[in-house]
């Protein structure tokens, strides 16, 4: 995730997948659609855009042992995130975890009122 020119404020700008086994998620994926990944240690990998190398990635697959139900985690881009924190606040929802940081910038995830989790992130 990087080139904040290439993200839009409060925008939905990553998908991340939760799986229960990395290595097979990524031989699924790579099999059935031609995904390729950017490995980042034994519980993350990104996935590239098929547009090029030098397109952002596009989402990412991440271990998770405690997979549960509700599909995927969709990620907000903030251009500052301390505000976008209050702002969920603010609204009703609860903060879940974060801020924190991670390979690429910080970012916390949120519920909103109906119970579901995304998360927003920003580059540091």
């Amino acid at each position: 995730m990087s080139e904040s020119s290439a993200h839009r404020h409060h925008a939905i700008d990553y998908i991340e997948l939760t799986v229960s086994d990395l290595d097979q998620a990524k031989r699924f994926y790579a099999e059935a659609f031609g995904w390729q990944f950017n490995d980042y240690g034994p519980g993350y990998a990104g996935i590239r855009s098929p547009h090029g190398d030098s397109a952002p990635e596009v989402g990412g697959l991440r271990l998770d042992q405690e997979v549960r139900a509700g599909g995927p985690l969709v990620l907000l881009y903030s251009a500052d995130l301390d505000k976008s924190v209050q702002a969920v606040k603010d609204a009703g929802g609860q903060v879940l975890k974060g801020p924190y940081e991670f390979p690429g910038g910080r970012r916390f995830h949120f519920t909103d009122p109906s119970g579901n989790e995304l998360g927003v992130w920003a580059e540091q």
